[in-house]
């Protein structure tokens, strides 16, 4: 089982036994067996800065997402990469828009980055496109989109995803977080690449923390314009990911990794599908999802429902009045989690 020692989903102590935790979006399965040697042996170097430019890195992402070298960044996990994206975006002041319900972070990046936080109401689990569109204003410097979303997992197709872009005047920079994107399983889904070549203020991340396994190793990537990526660089100049994440990432993108990538893939995929089926057949409501958690839009019940299940030995994360996101884990894990949901409906 996976453990950890602290409540972050209800703020509450525990004593006992360790937790089974859900609530942080982790990737099940081990780090790839190709990445992980490369990273033991790589521990012999740790007395050496690693190179500040991911020279390495960004050649080898822009190889496999056939983009210029010019327009790729790495920075120390994709939410850092966004806070110095919008840093990057002077000047300062004006402000950021972002789902009402999305990554919790964002608040903090945008006000880190010297902007105004605005959260825009959500459609349900969906982002408001429409809403969003219509509330572009002369004072706004960046449209802030998760998909799929965290933590509802809704995910937003190619085609309206268009129509918005069609809306968003080009002074206006759309950024497209994709954290969850290899976990995907819906062909209609946007992908922010092929978005990103047909605009020019569209700017994607990604992470390599989420389906490679990588989290503790913190190493995120993005593409955006040339100018926008130049000045994303400079701000993240002093902040840049370590030796061993520099490695790792190339390890990763080697045709080597691929297939087994995309097993772990397909297995989290069917996991999530299994969970999704089994919390619903508990009697709790499930949104469809395209990342690697689940979300139990249960309302005034969530604080509840998480103070239930961590009596039972497990951590989900609660959105008090909205509802429950829950990480897909290990059969032995989710198992325990449905236990927990039986008992709680």
């Amino acid at each position: 089982m996976t453990a950890r020692a602290g409540s972050e989903a209800t703020g509450s102590a525990r004593t006992g036994p360790a937790l089974v935790d859900l609530s942080m979006n982790e990737l099940p399965y081990p780090p790839l067996p190709s990445v992980r040697r490369l990273v033991e042996e790589g521990a012999a170097r740790l007395n050496r800065y690693p190179d500040h430019s991911a020279a390495a890195v960004i050649a080898a992402l822009a190889s496999r997402l056939d983009v210029p070298a010019e327009r790729v960044m790495v920075g120390p996990g994709s939410a850092a990469l966004c806070q110095h994206l919008v840093q990057a975006l002077r000047p300062r002041g004006g402000h950021v828009m972002h789902p009402a319900l999305s990554f919790e972070a964002y608040p903090l990046i945008i006000a880190n980055g010297g902007a105004r936080p605005v959260p825009v109401p959500m459609d349900g689990p969906r982002p408001d496109l429409d809403a969003m569109a219509k509330a572009v204003d002369a004072d706004t410097r960046a449209v802030l989109l998760c998909n799929p979303n965290n933590p509802t997992g809704a995910a937003l197709g190619h085609d309206e995803l268009i129509r918005f872009l069609d809306r968003i005047p080009p002074d206006v920079v759309v950024i497209v977080d994709e954290a969850y994107r290899e976990f995907v399983t819906d062909p209609v889904v946007a992908d922010g690449l092929e978005l990103h070549r047909d605009g020019g203020n569209v700017c994607v991340l990604r992470t390599f923390s989420k389906a490679y396994g990588l989290a503790a190793l913190r190493i995120g990537y993005g593409v955006a314009p040339p100018d926008i990526a130049a000045a994303t660089r400079m701000v993240g100049m002093v902040s840049f990911p370590g030796s061993l994440g520099q490695a790792a990432a190339v390890a990763s993108l080697e045709p080597a990794a691929d297939h087994e990538l995309a097993r772990r893939c397909t297995r989290l995929a069917a996991a999530r599908q299994r969970l999704h089926d089994e919390l619903h057949a508990a009697g709790l409501p499930v949104e469809p999802s395209q990342a690697n958690f689940v979300w139990l839009p249960v309302g005034e019940r969530a604080a509840g429902f998480a103070e239930h299940c961590h009596g039972r030995g497990v951590l989900v994360r609660a959105y008090p009045g909205h509802g429950v996101r829950v990480t897909v884990g290990s059969d032995e894990d989710n198992a325990l989690l449905c236990a927990a949901a039986r008992e709680f409906a």
